[in-house]
């Protein structure tokens, strides 16, 4: 079992499904709507990574605009205003993994704290966790706005500490993304690492605690509150 004063979760990828945009890409983009979702991911995070390796702040919804439009120029597809618009707005609109409503009630019957932790901007992390009707499982909604860099930079992992006045080692992150653990285990962090795809771990100098398939064998785990 495990133990901890606050459970802090990433949200993309982890909570959500960064490729449940798949469905409106193969609408603009007819047969190619996975391929387009997957280098979209992927430039995403590298252009968050090179923007705080360069000091270039931008808020998560234009890295994401960016990306798109890098893919759209490698795939040489057209991608006129509208598209973006259309393709970006899916963005804010994240389908939870299926697991996850009913893994969050039952972390809400233990009692312990539930956050999110997110490289994206105060505007996408809201409009994502309210489209989906999740919000009130959560007591803070924390973005990475308020230190102006990426993760896995210690700052943004500090802003949780910093709002559940919480030290490192009494909050459980959780995250699917294995750069981001890695950060996590750094900074002090117990980590859950969940991973869906069975895939291996980043050689990152650094272990998760504990690993998980999905939100709901997490929500298994842990001990409830007892305060």
């Amino acid at each position: 079992m495990i133990t901890a004063k606050a459970i802090v979760f990433d949200l993309y990828g982890t909570l959500f499904d960064v490729h449940s945009v798949v469905q409106e890409c193969n609408k603009c983009y007819p047969g190619k709507g996975m391929e387009i979702s997957s280098l979209w991911r992927h430039k995403q995070l590298e252009y968050t990574w090179l923007r705080s390796l360069m000091g270039k702040y931008i808020p998560f919804e234009q890295a994401t605009r960016d990306a798109l439009v890098y893919v759209a120029r490698h795939f040489k597809l057209n991608l006129d205003a509208a598209t973006a618009e259309t393709l970006c707005d899916a963005y804010l609109k994240l389908s939870p993994h299926p697991e996850v409503p009913q893994a969050l009630q039952q972390l809400d019957r233990t009692g312990v704290p539930l956050c999110i932790l997110s490289n994206g901007s105060e505007f996408s992390i809201r409009n994502v966790v309210e489209a989906s009707g999740l919000a009130g499982h959560f007591s803070h909604l924390l973005s990475v706005d308020g230190v102006g860099v990426f993760k896995p930079d210690p700052r943004v992992y500090t802003l949780a500490c910093d709002t559940l006045s919480l030290a490192a080692h009494e909050i459980l992150f959780v995250s699917s993304n294995a750069w981001d653990a890695s950060g996590a285990s750094h900074f002090g962090f117990n980590v859950c690492w969940v991973n869906r795809q069975d895939a291996v771990f980043d050689e990152l100098g650094a272990a998760p605690a504990f690993i998980a398939k999905n939100i709901a064998e997490l929500a298994r785990l842990i001990e409830p509150s007892a305060t």
